[in-house]
């Protein structure tokens, strides 16, 4: 039987990969997402409905612009059982035509089936996309790539986060008093 961890991983799999398949391990036929976009640097469609429309704007196109993909979900995973669950969320990636390093925050919120334990809805917010020059991927890369995958506390995060200034806020949002995850049976 799926978990909601599962569903997640499942979801974290597909897009980081460029593994559009692996998503009916993750979502309902029908299932909703919503995109709540607060930067300028990235754009989404704000409503998607349906397995084959998400799997298009989250992993084939997505696919189609970056590389290199980190995505970490901050805190404990959810109850095997859950029907809700909420965590802040980082990415780290590489934009495919030029190189620039990318570095992303935000939060997910998520709504399983309670039978299957797949995603029914998903609301991405991104707060902060941070665009960096290529000369700075390989720092980034170095970061994403030692850190815990996909579930990072946000304490490791920050203790080996590299120095440029550029992160500053994103650094902020997920280290912000807001608890990183929460979870409902």
């Amino acid at each position: 039987m799926n978990t909601a961890q599962q569903s997640i991983q499942q979801y974290i799999k597909a897009k980081d990969g460029n593994r559009p398949y692996l998503l009916h391990q993750a979502f309902a036929p029908d299932a909703i997402l919503d995109m709540v976009v607060h930067t300028g640097s990235i754009s989404f469609p704000p409503h998607v409905e349906g397995l084959g429309p998400i799997g298009d704007v989250l992993v084939r196109r997505f696919g189609q612009t970056f590389e290199n993909v980190y995505t970490f979900c901050l805190g404990l995973p959810p109850e095997p059982q859950a029907k809700t669950f909420q965590c802040k969320w980082l990415v780290g990636m590489s934009d495919k035509s030029c190189g620039e390093a990318r570095v992303g925050c935000g939060l997910y919120e998520w709504q399983f089936n309670p039978e299957s334990a797949l995603v029914e809805r998903l609301t991405i917010t991104i707060e902060h996309m941070k665009t960096l020059p290529a000369t700075d991927l390989h720092c980034i890369m170095e970061w994403v790539s030692h850190l815990d995958y996909p579930w990072c506390s946000s304490q490791a995060l920050v203790n080996n986060a590299p120095d440029i200034d550029t992160l500053e806020e994103v650094i902020q949002y997920l280290t912000a008093n807001t608890p990183t995850c929460t979870s409902q049976g």
